[in-house]
């Protein structure tokens, strides 16, 4: 048997039926990870002792006969922005290379509890600003379909464990499409929920009124199970939703589906998409439609100005958000120790024990933030405070903020007319390194398809598209480490759906599994 292609539900049933142990798939992953990880670059770090220690624990718990969950003995990787406990918290950026998290976001805390094993943590933009992962300031992840290829980003370091069997599933984040798109590009299932509905406690944030903590995951299947272990409200987090998610994320209902009416925005559906994610999103509507459901086309008219608003309104909150990285916490020095030139306002860093000497607190600023922050990341913060600066605030982020509401209301109109919406998740298939890093705008395009979901607050999900163009992958998504056939690169389809209605998208993707299964 094995142990790195099942499923969660199939690991769940192993254990339980003591086919194998919790011990056994973790160090199958560990092994998985020293193998293939040195190409594929999806790990930041790695804890194999405590892997091992957390699997041992579902071991005995289940030899005590004790009743135990779907995630027990589930090993996952954890995108570097979500905070672990005892484990260093980067977000891919040099000014917290040395930050380690004193105590676990709220959605590692629920993942525990339901005795799922932590791997490591993966690599992504840095602060999750990206579309690539390029931006990260340690290492290129590469997509184990093509390695001349992006995972994409923020998120792919999470997209590529998975895709590569380097985990069985994952959390990432998404502000404008982190986990949608980088899952459409690695062949993975990628869920964006509700804003609200999962605590973005714990989270190193981007972008306050965007950020979202979502699942990456084999199956749709799969996805639901881990969605439902850290759904729900959270003390911690103001903008948590007291919203209760039930059994029927997990349950199957088929014939309430056909049913239902999906919309196809023709604003998702232009000239300049790619032709093979035409052809792959034209194949699940076809599919769709013989299975008798009814279609509709929708108009969302303010999808043009989605980009713009959203690279006003990002910035505007990066800008606040990162303010407090200012080199003295979270235990980033500057690297000049010539202390002979610079004998004032000399700090000492209490992790590090090393000296940091500047001639003013300003400089101490100046120098630390230039040195520990990346490209993509001050050209955002400094994007952010010119639309906040006086004179500006009103002619950009206000005005911006008013074409979000509009945005919210084109979904809003929609979805009296229809029940869930199906678009693209992005115009093109993963793309070569370096291809889209000379023009920001260009990279930025990657998201134009996934932003308004974020804009609006409202769940949406990635599935791989099962055609003859990924007919030699692993029918749950996995690849070939170093496959470099662009014939085989995977194509997601997006499917939206109403706030707090994440049970509609499992459904409709679950169905799409079930009646495509190779």
């Amino acid at each position: 048997m094995d142990l790195k292609n099942l499923t969660i539900t199939s690991l769940h049933e192993g254990l339980l039926a003591k086919e194998f142990s919790a011990v056994e798939v973790t160090k199958e992953y560990i092994e998985s990870i020293e193998e293939f990880d040195a190409n594929i670059g999806a790990y930041l770090s790695v804890d194999a002792a405590n892997a091992i220690v957390e699997a041992e624990k579902v071991d005995v718990a289940i030899a005590k006969g004790n009743l135990v969950g779907f995630l027990a003995g589930v090993p996952m990787g954890i995108k570097d922005a979500i905070l672990v406990r005892g484990m260093h918290a980067t977000a891919g950026s040099k000014i917290l290379e040395k930050y380690e998290a004193a105590y676990d976001a709220t959605v590692i805390a629920r993942l525990r509890k339901e005795g799922a094993v932590i791997l490591g943590k993966t690599n992504l933009d840095e602060f999750a600003m990206g579309s690539s992962t390029e931006n990260s300031a340690f290492k290129l992840t590469k997509n184990p379909h093509d390695p001349t290829r992006v995972p994409g980003g923020s998120s792919g370091g999470s997209a590529a464990a998975l895709a590569a069997n380097m985990a069985l599933a994952a959390l990432g984040s998404d502000t404008g499409g982190s986990i949608r798109q980088p899952a459409s590009f690695c062949g993975v299932v990628g869920l964006k929920p509700t804003y609200g509905a999962v605590s973005r406690f714990g989270l190193i944030a981007m972008s306050s009124s965007l950020d979202q903590i979502g699942p990456f995951a084999k199956t749709v299947e799969d996805a639901a199970i881990i969605f439902k272990a850290i759904a729900g409200v959270d003390r911690y987090d103001s903008t948590s939703a007291p919203v209760v998610y039930g059994d029927e994320l997990l349950s199957t209902d088929f014939d309430k589906l056909r049913g239902m009416t999906i919309g196809l925005p023709r604003e998702y559906f232009i000239e300049g998409v790619e032709p093979e994610v035409t052809c792959a999103i034209e194949s699940v509507i076809e599919f769709y439609k013989k299975q008798g459901i009814k279609f509709k086309e929708i108009s969302l008219p303010h999808t043009k100005y989605a980009l713009s608003d959203y690279y006003i309104v990002m910035p505007a909150e990066v800008s606040s958000n990162l303010a407090r990285y200012d080199g003295i916490r979270y235990a980033r020095i500057s690297a000049d120790q010539n202390a002979d030139e610079r004998r004032y306002n000399i700090r000492e860093n209490p992790r590090s024990h090393q000296r940091v000497s500047a001639p003013s607190l300003l400089e101490l600023y100046r120098k630390s933030r230039s040195e520990g922050m990346g490209a993509e990341t001050k050209r955002r913060i400094i994007l952010g405070t010119f639309v906040l600066s006086s004179g500006y605030y009103d002619a950009y982020y206000a005005k911006a903020q008013k074409v979000r509401a509009l945005i919210k209301k084109d979904f809003t109109d929609a979805f009296k007319d229809v029940d869930i919406i199906l678009t693209p998740v992005a115009p093109t298939r993963a793309f070569k390194f370096g291809e889209k890093t000379a023009d920001p705008l260009q990279m930025y395009l990657s998201d134009v398809f996934t932003i308004p979901v974020n804009l609006a607050g409202l769940p949406g999900i990635s599935i791989p598209v099962r055609t003859q163009i990924n007919a030699d992958q692993h029918p749950r998504g996995s690849a070939q480490i170093g496959n470099p056939r662009a014939s085989a690169l995977p194509t997601g389809f997006q499917l939206i759906g109403r706030p707090w209605r994440e049970v509609d998208l499992f459904n409709a993707g679950r169905f799409y599994e079930e009646q495509t299964r190779v």
